[in-house]
Protein backbone atom coordinates (compact mmCIF):
# COMPACT_ATOMS: atom_id res chain seq x y z
CA UNK A 1 0.00 0.00 0.00
CA UNK A 2 1.31 3.18 -1.02
CA UNK A 3 1.64 5.70 1.96
CA UNK A 4 -0.74 8.96 1.72
CA UNK A 5 1.13 12.08 1.19
CA UNK A 6 -0.46 15.23 2.68
CA UNK A 7 -0.91 17.99 0.83
CA UNK A 8 0.30 21.40 2.46
CA UNK A 9 -1.28 24.44 1.35
CA UNK A 10 -0.06 26.57 -1.11
CA UNK A 11 2.55 29.33 0.25
CA UNK A 12 2.80 32.94 -1.09
CA UNK A 13 5.68 32.90 -3.74
CA UNK A 14 6.99 36.40 -2.86
CA UNK A 15 7.42 37.83 0.77
CA UNK A 16 4.22 39.56 2.52
CA UNK A 17 4.13 43.11 3.48
CA UNK A 18 2.16 45.21 5.95
CA UNK A 19 0.28 46.87 3.01
CA UNK A 20 -1.07 43.60 1.93
CA UNK A 21 -1.82 42.62 5.18
CA UNK A 22 -4.00 45.98 6.27
CA UNK A 23 -5.87 45.61 2.67
CA UNK A 24 -6.69 41.85 3.48
CA UNK A 25 -8.18 43.20 6.92
CA UNK A 26 -10.17 45.45 5.32
CA UNK A 27 -11.63 42.76 2.62
CA UNK A 28 -12.40 40.72 5.55
CA UNK A 29 -13.95 43.20 7.73
CA UNK A 30 -15.92 44.78 4.77
CA UNK A 31 -17.21 40.94 4.40
CA UNK A 32 -17.53 39.66 8.05
CA UNK A 33 -17.04 42.46 10.44
CA UNK A 34 -14.92 42.78 13.20
CA UNK A 35 -15.86 39.10 14.52
CA UNK A 36 -14.48 38.24 11.65
CA UNK A 37 -11.35 39.13 11.15
CA UNK A 38 -9.21 36.46 12.85
CA UNK A 39 -5.48 35.67 12.66
CA UNK A 40 -6.21 32.15 11.30
CA UNK A 41 -8.73 33.76 8.59
CA UNK A 42 -6.16 36.28 7.49
CA UNK A 43 -3.38 33.64 7.03
CA UNK A 44 -5.76 31.64 4.82
CA UNK A 45 -6.86 34.47 2.47
CA UNK A 46 -3.28 35.04 2.34
CA UNK A 47 -1.84 31.58 1.55
CA UNK A 48 0.78 32.13 4.39
CA UNK A 49 1.26 31.21 8.32
CA UNK A 50 0.22 33.52 10.95
CA UNK A 51 3.92 33.55 12.06
CA UNK A 52 4.37 36.06 8.84
CA UNK A 53 1.63 38.07 9.92
CA UNK A 54 2.87 38.96 13.42
CA UNK A 55 6.35 39.93 11.70
CA UNK A 56 4.15 42.68 10.78
CA UNK A 57 1.21 43.44 13.06
CA UNK A 58 1.78 42.33 16.43
CA UNK A 59 -2.00 41.91 17.49
CA UNK A 60 -5.50 42.32 16.18
CA UNK A 61 -6.31 45.93 17.88
CA UNK A 62 -3.15 47.08 16.15
CA UNK A 63 -4.53 45.73 13.02
CA UNK A 64 -8.00 47.14 13.39
CA UNK A 65 -5.65 50.93 13.92
CA UNK A 66 -4.39 49.90 11.02
CA UNK A 67 -6.88 49.05 8.72
CA UNK A 68 -9.12 52.20 9.79
CA UNK A 69 -6.05 54.58 9.29
CA UNK A 70 -5.67 53.44 5.99
CA UNK A 71 -8.88 53.95 5.17
CA UNK A 72 -9.00 57.68 6.31
CA UNK A 73 -5.35 58.40 4.91
CA UNK A 74 -7.25 57.38 1.69
CA UNK A 75 -10.14 59.71 2.12
CA UNK A 76 -8.51 62.67 3.79
CA UNK A 77 -5.63 62.58 1.37
CA UNK A 78 -8.55 63.11 -1.94
CA UNK A 79 -8.52 66.76 -3.82
CA UNK A 80 -10.44 69.33 -2.32
CA UNK A 81 -12.43 71.74 -3.05
CA UNK A 82 -12.15 75.72 -2.73
CA UNK A 83 -12.98 77.66 0.08
CA UNK A 84 -13.29 76.81 3.72
CA UNK A 85 -17.30 76.06 3.53
CA UNK A 86 -16.41 73.46 0.73
CA UNK A 87 -13.74 72.62 1.94
CA UNK A 88 -15.67 71.36 4.84
CA UNK A 89 -18.08 69.32 2.77
CA UNK A 90 -15.55 67.54 0.93
CA UNK A 91 -14.04 65.91 4.39
CA UNK A 92 -17.04 65.55 5.34
CA UNK A 93 -18.46 63.68 2.43
CA UNK A 94 -15.01 61.79 2.27
CA UNK A 95 -15.97 60.63 5.69
CA UNK A 96 -19.38 59.68 4.78
CA UNK A 97 -18.72 58.08 2.28
CA UNK A 98 -16.12 55.59 3.76
CA UNK A 99 -18.45 54.54 6.73
CA UNK A 100 -21.06 54.24 4.17
CA UNK A 101 -19.46 51.85 1.97
CA UNK A 102 -17.13 50.14 5.54
CA UNK A 103 -19.92 49.72 7.86
CA UNK A 104 -17.20 48.79 10.50
CA UNK A 105 -15.57 51.86 10.38
CA UNK A 106 -18.34 53.96 12.66
CA UNK A 107 -17.87 51.79 16.01
CA UNK A 108 -13.83 51.41 15.19
CA UNK A 109 -13.44 55.81 14.61
CA UNK A 110 -15.88 56.22 18.09
CA UNK A 111 -13.45 53.44 19.93
CA UNK A 112 -10.25 54.59 18.86
CA UNK A 113 -10.92 58.69 19.43
CA UNK A 114 -12.49 57.81 22.61
CA UNK A 115 -9.84 55.38 24.27
CA UNK A 116 -6.64 56.65 21.92
CA UNK A 117 -6.78 60.46 21.83
CA UNK A 118 -3.41 60.79 21.27
CA UNK A 119 -3.06 58.52 18.33
CA UNK A 120 -3.07 58.75 14.65
CA UNK A 121 -6.78 58.09 13.81
CA UNK A 122 -8.03 60.79 16.37
CA UNK A 123 -5.51 63.18 15.31
CA UNK A 124 -5.69 62.98 11.74
CA UNK A 125 -9.83 63.14 11.61
CA UNK A 126 -8.86 66.22 14.57
CA UNK A 127 -6.63 67.63 12.01
CA UNK A 128 -8.68 67.16 8.83
CA UNK A 129 -11.65 69.24 10.37
CA UNK A 130 -9.81 71.54 12.22
CA UNK A 131 -7.51 73.19 9.59
CA UNK A 132 -10.93 74.56 7.57
CA UNK A 133 -12.08 75.74 10.92
CA UNK A 134 -8.89 77.41 11.42
CA UNK A 135 -9.61 78.84 7.88
CA UNK A 136 -13.12 80.15 8.61
CA UNK A 137 -11.40 82.94 10.43
CA UNK A 138 -12.67 82.29 13.98
CA UNK A 139 -11.13 83.18 17.30
CA UNK A 140 -7.99 80.61 18.48
CA UNK A 141 -10.15 80.51 21.64
CA UNK A 142 -13.19 78.67 19.74
CA UNK A 143 -11.56 76.19 17.77
CA UNK A 144 -11.47 73.42 20.28
CA UNK A 145 -15.04 73.33 20.76
CA UNK A 146 -15.42 73.96 17.11
CA UNK A 147 -13.88 71.07 15.57
CA UNK A 148 -15.11 68.86 18.46
CA UNK A 149 -18.71 69.95 17.43
CA UNK A 150 -18.41 69.41 13.55
CA UNK A 151 -16.46 66.10 14.25
CA UNK A 152 -19.02 64.51 16.46
CA UNK A 153 -21.56 65.47 14.16
CA UNK A 154 -20.04 64.21 11.39
CA UNK A 155 -19.12 60.65 12.48
CA UNK A 156 -22.40 60.55 14.64
CA UNK A 157 -24.88 60.92 11.30
CA UNK A 158 -22.09 59.04 8.98
CA UNK A 159 -22.69 56.14 11.68
CA UNK A 160 -26.22 56.44 11.71
CA UNK A 161 -26.62 56.35 8.30
CA UNK A 162 -24.36 53.15 7.95
CA UNK A 163 -26.93 51.92 10.42
CA UNK A 164 -29.81 52.73 8.58
CA UNK A 165 -28.06 50.70 5.44
CA UNK A 166 -27.09 47.80 7.37
CA UNK A 167 -31.52 47.77 8.49
CA UNK A 168 -32.66 47.76 5.04
CA UNK A 169 -30.17 45.68 3.91
CA UNK A 170 -31.36 43.24 6.57
CA UNK A 171 -34.88 43.59 5.31
CA UNK A 172 -33.93 42.21 1.87
CA UNK A 173 -33.39 43.67 -1.55
CA UNK A 174 -37.21 44.32 -1.82
CA UNK A 175 -37.72 47.03 0.98
CA UNK A 176 -38.24 50.28 -0.61
CA UNK A 177 -37.09 53.30 1.04
CA UNK A 178 -39.91 55.81 0.54
CA UNK A 179 -42.56 53.19 1.42
CA UNK A 180 -40.68 52.78 4.86
CA UNK A 181 -40.46 56.73 4.84
CA UNK A 182 -44.46 56.59 4.04
CA UNK A 183 -45.02 54.10 7.01
CA UNK A 184 -43.23 55.97 9.65
CA UNK A 185 -45.13 59.27 8.55
CA UNK A 186 -48.33 57.27 9.02
CA UNK A 187 -46.77 56.16 12.49
CA UNK A 188 -45.98 59.62 13.57
CA UNK A 189 -49.11 61.10 12.80
CA UNK A 190 -50.84 58.71 15.00
CA UNK A 191 -49.22 59.84 17.96
CA UNK A 192 -50.79 62.09 20.66
CA UNK A 193 -50.59 65.86 19.90
CA UNK A 194 -50.41 66.92 23.34
CA UNK A 195 -47.58 64.62 24.12
CA UNK A 196 -45.65 65.01 20.88
CA UNK A 197 -46.94 68.30 19.59
CA UNK A 198 -43.32 69.06 17.50
CA UNK A 199 -42.97 65.37 15.95
CA UNK A 200 -46.77 65.58 14.82
CA UNK A 201 -46.09 68.70 13.43
CA UNK A 202 -42.83 67.45 11.06
CA UNK A 203 -44.90 63.94 10.17
CA UNK A 204 -47.56 66.36 8.70
CA UNK A 205 -44.91 68.03 5.94
CA UNK A 206 -43.74 64.40 5.35
CA UNK A 207 -39.95 62.60 5.62
CA UNK A 208 -39.12 62.53 2.76
CA UNK A 209 -35.46 63.46 2.11
CA UNK A 210 -31.40 63.22 0.69
CA UNK A 211 -29.38 61.55 3.23
CA UNK A 212 -26.44 63.38 2.09
CA UNK A 213 -28.39 66.09 1.35
CA UNK A 214 -29.86 66.82 4.84
CA UNK A 215 -26.05 65.95 6.04
CA UNK A 216 -24.68 68.60 4.36
CA UNK A 217 -27.70 71.07 5.71
CA UNK A 218 -26.39 70.12 9.35
CA UNK A 219 -22.49 71.00 8.74
CA UNK A 220 -23.76 74.26 6.85
CA UNK A 221 -25.68 75.07 10.28
CA UNK A 222 -22.85 74.12 12.57
CA UNK A 223 -20.43 76.25 10.58
CA UNK A 224 -23.10 79.37 10.64
CA UNK A 225 -23.06 79.19 13.67
CA UNK A 226 -19.83 79.35 14.83
CA UNK A 227 -18.57 82.19 11.93
CA UNK A 228 -22.15 83.72 13.73
CA UNK A 229 -21.10 83.81 17.13
CA UNK A 230 -17.52 85.21 16.05
CA UNK A 231 -19.70 88.15 14.31
CA UNK A 232 -21.44 89.08 17.07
Amino acid sequence: MTPRTRQRPERRPSPLSREQIIEAAIGLLDTAGESGLTFRALSEHLATGPGAIYWHVASKSELLVAATDHNLADVLSQEAGTGPPGRIHDVALGLFRAIEEHPWLAAQLTAQISHNPTGPVTTRIFEAIGQQVYALGVPASTWFTATTALMHYILGAAGQNAANLARASSLGPETDRDAHMDAVTALWQQLSPQEYPFTRAVADHGLDHDDRAQFLAGIDLITAGITAGHAH
